[in-house]
Parts: C-alpha cells; sequence; structure tokens
C-alpha cells in the first residue's frame, strides 16, 4: 500500500496510502513547486503511515509544526472491523478533532489505509548556515536567543563533537573537527526576509561565542551539510557497536541546563553520549552508546537513560517528541501522567478498539489506571485450523 492515490493542488492536498515513503512524495510535487513538510531524519526509508503513527516530526518541524499538523483526514480501519473516514480536505471541521486523536495512536485505534496529506508552496528563498561553538552550552543558549528574538528558522539543528567526529569518519569532512558543537540554521521565506533574519541569526550567535558562521553558498554546499545530519545515526557506528536511542524533550529554554545535566549523567555511569537533536524545539535525541558483548555495560546505559528521561521530565518535558511511546517507555507514562489522565486514554482506546487486538501491549503501560490485564481476546478456532 505505498500509492500516491490523488494530488489535488487546487486544494493543496494529497491522499496517499500508509506505506508511500516520506520523501516520494515531495519527490512527486516538487517539480510543481511544492513539498510535504514533515521530514524526519529517516525520510529516505520512513513510511508516511509510520509517521502518522508516531506523530513524527523532523528537523524542520520547527517551523512548519509535526505531521498531525499536515494530516486532514484519514480512511481507518478500528479494532471493531469498522471502515470509517475522518476528516477530509476541508481545512476545517465542526465537532472533536478525531482525525487529531488518532495520529499518534501508535496503531492502538486501528490500521489507517489511506491518508490525506496538506501540500505546502515551496519557499521563495532557502538559507542554510552552519554556526561552530567552543562549548554545548554556549550552543544551546544562542538557540533560546534565537527564538527568544522572534525569528522562527525552518530548522535549528544541534551536533556535539562526538557525532561531529562520527559523520566526519563515515562520509568525509563535513563540518570542523575541533568544535565541541554545532548549530545547522536553515531559513526560508521572502528573500529579503530571509536575508535580514540571517544577519540577525548571526550576530546573536556570535555574541554567543560561536567562533565562526558560514553560509552555504549553493545548493550542493547546503544538500552537503543536511547529508551528515540525515545521516548521523547511520555513522554513530564508527563510535560504538550499539547504543540506546532516547527522544526525550525538554523546553528549549532549559536546553543549557539538561546539557549540563547530561554530561553528569554520563560521567555517573561510565558512558559516552552522542548528540544529535532538533533544538530549536527541544527534541533531544542522545545516542547512548555501549559494547553490546558486555551485561555490565548495557546495564550502565539502560540506567543512563532511565535517568536523562526522568531528568527531563523534571524539567517539564516528555518522555518523547516523535519515535513514540511502543513497548520501551509505557512504563514511563506514569512520570508524566497522573492516573485520571491514563484513565481516559484507556477508555478513549476502548472506544476504538474494545476487545484490545491492535498493539494491545503499547502506549499504556501495564498500571492499574490503564485497565491492566486489558489483553486481545483470542478467538476460539476449530482444531486445524489456521490463523
Amino acid at each position: 500500500m505505498d500509492a500516491v492515490l490523488e494530488i489535488d493542488l487546487p486544494n493543496r492536498c494529497a491522499v496517499v496510502q500508509p506505506g508511500l515513503i516520506n520523501l516520494w512524495l515531495t519527490t512527486a510535487v516538487s517539480d510543481r513547486g511544492y513539498f510535504f513538510a514533515p521530514d524526519p531524519s529517516s525520510q529516505m526509508v520512513s513510511s508516511i503511515g509510520g509517521n502518522v503513527s508516531t506523530n513524527a516530526g523532523g528537523p524542520h518541524c520547527l517551523k512548519y509544526g509535526v505531521t498531525t499538523n499536515h494530516v486532514l483526514g484519514l480512511e481507518m480501519v478500528t479494532g471493531a472491523g469498522e471502515l470509517v473516514r475522518i476528516g477530509g480536505k476541508a481545512a476545517e471541521r465542526p465537532g472533536y478533532d478525531l482525525t487529531g486523536t488518532v495520529v499518534g495512536s501508535e496503531g492502538t485505534f486501528g490500521l489507517v489505509t489511506a491518508i490525506t496529506v496538506r501540500l505546502l508552496h515551496t519557499p521563495e528563498a532557502v538559507k542554510t548556515a552552519l554556526a561552530t561553538f567552543a562549548s554545548m552550552t554556549e550552543a544551546s543558549e544562542a538557540v533560546s536567543e534565537i527564538i527568544a528574538s522572534g525569528i522562527v528558522p525552518a530548522a535549528l539543528e544541534m551536533l556535539d563533537a562526538a557525532i561531529i567526529s562520527a559523520i566526519n569518519a563515515s562520509i568525509g569532512k563535513i563540518y570542523p573537527d575541533a568544535a565541541d558543537a554545532v548549530l545547522l540554521i536553515e531559513l526560508d521565506g521572502p528573500r529579503a526576509e530571509v536575508e535580514a533574519q540571517a544577519e540577525r541569526v548571526a550576530t546573536i550567535c556570535r555574541r554567543h561565542g560561536a567562533v565562526s558562521v558560514t553560509v552555504a553558498a549553493d545548493e550542493m554546499e547546503r544538500a552537503l551539510l543536511w547529508k551528515g545530519r540525515k545521516e548521523a545515526a547511520g555513522a554513530v557506528g564508527r563510535l560504538t557497536s550499539s547504543y540506546l536511542l532516547q527522544d526525550a524533550v525538554v523546553p528549549r529554554s532549559k536546553l543549557p541546563q539538561i546539557m549540563r545535566e547530561m554530561k553528569a549523567i554520563a560521567a555517573r555511569h561510565r558512558v559516552v553520549i552522542a548528540n544529535v537533536f532538533h533544538a530549536g524545539d527541544g527534541n533531544l535525541h542522545p545516542l547512548i552508546c555501549y559494547d553490546d558483548r558486555s551485561a555490565e555495560e548495557l546495564e550502565r546505559a539502560k540506567q543512563a537513560n532511565e535517568e536523562l528521561l526522568g531528568a527531563c521530565i523534571a524539567l517539564g518535558g516528555s518522555v518523547t517528541g516523535e519515535h513514540g511511546v511502543g513497548l520501551d517507555k509505557a512504563k514511563n507514562l506514569p512520570l508524566q501522567y497522573g492516573e485520571a489522565d491514563l484513565n481516559f486514554m484507556f477508555r478513549l482506546r476502548r472506544v476504538f478498539d474494545p476487545a484490545g487486538l491492535m498493539n494491545p501491549d503499547k502506549l499504556l503501560p501495564s498500571h492499574p489506571a490503564c485497565g491492566e490485564g486489558f489483553r486481545p481476546k483470542r478467538p476460539v478456532l476449530p482444531a486445524g485450523a489456521w490463523i
């Protein structure tokens, strides 16, 4: 189910099947001056259905929003076996936002079979800059001031020294080796506005100790800067055989604080934590490195992971920004939500999936408020029957 069913440019939308690869949609409409805004770093391989399931973000979600901001409607088979159509091509509909409820539900309501998505017009101008810093804290402070100044970049990504080293070794020297952190900053919009904002952003970065601020001279240089960011997770193989990937979120203003705390956690548990993340919206993607041949090292990585997650929640953050809760983080939801909240989510889930057939162990924790023991009712089959 990977087809583009309809492209409707007068209504600036498209209808696609859930297996369509994210990048394929932009490729299908780019020659007509349009694009699909949600762009997770996995967009070359991740499906739009998967993006809907986890409400994926991406580097450009700072300005354009996450997946839910670009889904107009859905066709879905619920856990009760009903084919339902939610939303549609109209931008606003009366009543409850059921489309927004389904986006990010991680397959616990049903199987999405078609998605109506918003298409945006390609901006007039794009400018991509790389700011180099001697410390992660200075880079984090620059991020906070850029946003506080009223500028909303299309993307504002941060990479630390460990990731920079891995990328340069894997792909080629894209980023300065001596940097403790770099900010990848992209501005887009009307040409005059982009030029003015670029000067202000460069001034802010220098005020916070930027060693250098360079701007991509052409599309080839811009693509190279993004190639390093998009292939960062794969490049980590240069650092470690295995890693735990975290996806917690903190308020932007707390970035300097969580960076300091992360450094302390890494030291306490004797692990290397490499960072590449969506700094503009505080969505962290620390990669906690360990050797999978050592049970003791894996345990230390897990402890660091849990401590880091708790620190993000304590700062007013969230257990996940775009990767989803799944099985791994279900146990952590009570850190963020009270029993009344969890119980409401459980009851909402039962409306769509009364028998608990759809991803039964995912998203909600094993907790009394979530109907502990709510498991699928397996059908009784005759002897010799095949499933």
